[in-house]
């Protein structure tokens, strides 16, 4: 068996936040999963008609894949190395000889294929994270950042996981961080990616992306129920966010918990009581999206007499509660000190 014995798993909410807060960790950066997440700046809403899955809109709730990592890293003054790969022989290869060198190795893949997920959880997203920090004779030791307990994934496997063609391809990605600080300096790098953060919800130019892009999908909602057969493709519609917001990744809702948590633990890391009314709003805005993912449910299966356009207020008020949030938090990364006192 070939192992960094000293690597300790740790389950997450979410798999690339928490392969992030792992990878730190385990090379001496203590940093919890909201932080590493809040530090990316990587809430966001993102309505995006021309990207289709199942020939339905995008909806993301997170910033894209490969955000987390390199925002994250950036910001703390940590540096990692990313490899992409061709040929999948030279990307097991270059994997292998990672491993022999007492390396973990933070790897992308296809959820599809990799056996330790249960059947039912299996489904074609490519944007998988996982770290792999051992092998036993065919087999991989990997710490997947969703599951409880380390998993073992055989060589052909993780080989098809990584290097299955699709959206969001993989291509063999794999990375690892070349440079961490020995510290993070809290207090200049919380306002900056509050700051950021700030920026995609409040002020983009786009009507689909950030509080306007919530708007948006109301609307939208009810715009499509008077399209020709817009009442019959309502249910594949009302699934299809449903789907996108709690099943792909840690889902929309799980994703403002996670920034709440970020919320919170910035207020306890900076003493600021600001950050902790807008970590308890935001948390308030997560169940307001799981409400909607309740509603929207029962109305797909014909269990709720609720109309298309209570659903969208459902959306609109999401939407309000989250503008809430912002607005407290718009001028933080420009005068926290300030922020804080008023609060």
């Amino acid at each position: 068996m070939n192992t960094v014995n000293d690597f300790r798993h740790l389950q997450s909410a979410h798999c690339e936040s928490g392969v992030v807060s792992s990878m730190l960790t385990h090379h001496g950066l203590p940093i919890s999963e909201p932080m590493a997440f809040g530090l990316a700046n990587a809430l966001t809403f993102a309505y995006l008609p021309i990207i289709k899955i199942g020939g339905m809109p995008l909806i993301a709730y997170r910033m894209p894949p490969r955000w987390i990592i390199s925002k994250a890293s950036r910001r703390i003054g940590a540096r990692f190395v990313f490899r992409k790969f061709r040929d999948a022989d030279k990307g097991m290869a270059a994997l292998d000889e990672l491993l022999d060198a007492g390396r973990i190795v933070g790897v992308q893949a296809s959820v599809y294929w990799l056996p330790f997920f249960p059947e039912e959880m299996r489904f074609h997203f490519n944007a998988h994270n996982l770290i792999v920090y051992g092998r036993d004779g065919d087999d991989y030791l990997i710490s997947d950042p969703v599951f409880e307990e380390p998993v073992r994934c055989p060589r052909a496997d993780l080989r098809k996981a990584r290097f299955t063609r699709g959206a969001m391809a993989a291509n063999g990605l794999l990375y690892y961080p070349e440079r961490i600080p020995e510290a993070i300096d809290y207090e200049r790098v919380i306002p900056k990616a509050i700051k950021a953060n700030e920026r995609i919800m409040n002020r983009s130019p786009l009507p689909i992306i950030g509080i306007r892009g919530i708007r948006y999908l109301a609307n939208n909602l009810v715009k499509s129920t008077r399209t020709h057969d817009g009442r019959r493709r309502l249910p594949l519609y009302l699934a299809h966010i449903v789907r996108m917001q709690e099943e792909i990744g840690t889902g929309g809702a799980g994703f403002r918990f996670v920034y709440a948590s970020f919320l919170q633990e910035a207020a306890d890391t900076l003493g600021d009581d600001r950050l902790a009314e807008a970590a308890q709003s935001l948390t308030a805005a997560g169940d307001g999206w799981r409400e909607f993912a309740v509603h929207a449910t029962k109305v797909s299966r014909r269990k709720s007499e609720m109309e298309v356009a209570g659903l969208a207020d459902v959306l609109r008020d999401c939407a309000e509660r989250e503008a809430d949030v912002w607005k407290l938090l718009r001028d933080y990364g420009t005068h926290p000190a300030r922020t804080a006192t008023a609060s």
